[in-house]
């Protein structure tokens, strides 16, 4: 018979996780694969003793892997992506003529900028950082810029999208599952992400104000536009393969068959545009790009992408799906956050508690989507029974959900991240600052009541009727 697992023992394999984890990435430097795989051993150990068959265990694993089977897929599309578009000349021309345009100094405000407008066009943080994101590394590392700053300006630009844009899956989530209309949902968000925006853009407006001062960068620049030329050929007509995909989704073609076309063209224009064989652009494919111009900085940024390299990132995918799916199938991820919803006693303390909860949500379940699926169900009666609006829930999602799945290595976005921009969740975190300064924005708005609107008295006495009725059904 099973039992219900209390928050003392369910908290336990978070906990061993989280020393494992420790251990395992700063004192072994190894992946966070291992820990994962330790943490889910301690999880399906304490369900097991708590009346769970294997069988209810093994499916509730497999329950959290199909959760993120169409991420897996598209991660996978990503690397194939990375790999057409360098061997079709597409990135090395997003790189020249973004290293012509582009002021080293403003750089990462511009790039931040480009990535809010494209992410808000497609809604998809991913999309953006598969495509513009790509480039936008090859320039700002050609400028000298470090990587961990010029991948934290990308994830913010992309984020600001993905939360924003009535195309973005999350925005949509958000809203749907807590019963609030789209537009009222995006246009409260407005109150926290704007003001985290500005500050990003002067955060980043400050570090690159040393950018591009010396004439040593702009010779590192000048020679690398000189590679660029000697080893691909460059053509404006190429970077309309980026634009048509961007179109695509901006279109509402779903995301797997507009990177489908876009590897296509990029294999094309390997064969007929570049001049190279069919099979280096098969190569190109399946295990990335590879060339040797003399130039290191070149050739590190160009010798990737391909089918074979995001496989770390997949087998992560499936290991962190894997702990998450024990975690929230046997019950144990809703005992911790009923016991924080225990804590929160006030509309105040509730907001608060409910960014907590989302933050937590990506550490354990490893998914952007667990962490705004499950607190919008445990914490839709708490707001209204606290007389809450329901775009305060919707917002307090994505201010805690969407924006710091970024943060944990092992969750799907962090994996992905590591996989498309090739820099460690670790390394971006500082620069990431629309990312952690969206949800301190929130919770001081929680604290002080700035922007929590409670629910009219006729709207509450209709929603309480609602609710009593899917009861009843």
């Amino acid at each position: 018979m099973k039992k219900e697992i209390s928050f003392k023992v369910a908290i336990i394999p978070v906990l061993v996780t989280i020393v494992v984890m420790a251990i395992t990435i700063v004192v072994l430097e190894k992946s966070p694969h291992i820990p994962l795989i330790v943490g889910t051993t301690v999880a399906a150990l304490i369900a097991w003793r708590s009346g769970y068959k294997w069988r209810e265990i093994e499916e509730a694993m497999y329950n959290g892997i199909r959760l993120a089977l169409s991420a897996i897929v598209i991660i996978m599309l990503v690397g194939l992506t990375i790999g057409a578009w360098i061997g079709g000349g597409i990135v090395a021309t997003m790189i020249y003529y973004g290293l012509k345009l582009l002021t080293p100094s403003l750089f990462l405000v511009s790039i931040t900028i480009i990535c809010v407008v494209v992410s808000l066009a497609i809604g998809s943080s991913w999309s953006t950082m598969g495509t513009i994101g790509v480039a936008g590394m090859g320039i700002g590392l050609s400028m000298g810029i470090p990587a961990p700053m010029v991948a934290g300006a990308i994830i913010s630009g992309a984020y600001f999208g993905d939360k924003m844009s009535p195309l973005s899956d999350t925005t949509n989530l958000a809203s749907g599952l807590t019963n609030t209309d789209l537009f009222v949902h995006i246009r409260h968000m407005l109150y926290t992400t704007i003001p985290g925006l500005l500050i990003t853009l002067g955060v980043y407006a400050f570090l690159g104000r040393n950018f591009g001062k010396g004439s040593a960068e702009t010779a590192d620049i000048q020679q690398t536009l000189e590679v660029l030329q000697d080893h691909f050929l460059i053509s404006p007509f190429l970077l309309l393969i980026p634009l048509l995909v961007i179109v695509l989704v901006a279109k509402k073609v779903p995301a797997i068959p507009a990177l489908i076309v876009g590897i296509i063209l990029g294999f094309l224009s390997q064969v007929f545009v570049q001049g190279d064989s069919v099979s280096d652009a098969v190569g190109a494919l399946q295990s990335g790009f590879v060339i040797d111009t003399g130039n290191k900085m070149v050739d590190d940024l160009f010798n990737r992408g391909g089918l074979e390299s995001m496989m770390y990132t997949v087998s992560m995918t499936i290991v962190a799906m894997t702990f998450g799916g024990v975690l929230e199938h046997t019950g144990m991820l809703q005992a911790i956050v009923n016991q924080i919803l225990k804590l929160a006693k006030t509309a105040k303390g509730l907001v608060a508690s409910t960014i907590f909860s989302c933050v937590a949500t990506n550490a354990t379940c490893s998914e952007q989507y667990i962490s705004i699926v499950i607190p919008s169900r445990m914490y839709a009666s708490a707001y209204m029974e606290k007389g809450l609006h329901s775009k305060n829930l919707s917002r307090a999602l994505e201010d805690g959900g969407t924006l710091t799945s970024v943060f944990f290595p092992w969750n799907t976005c962090g994996v992905f991240i590591l996989g498309t921009l090739g820099v460690h969740a670790f390394d971006y975190a500082p620069y990431a600052v629309l990312n952690f300064i969206v949800p301190i924005i929130s919770i001081l708005y929680a604290l002080t009541g700035f922007t929590i609107e409670k629910l009219p008295e006729s709207e509450m006495l209709a929603q309480t009727k609602e609710q009593e009725a899917s009861l009843n059904a």
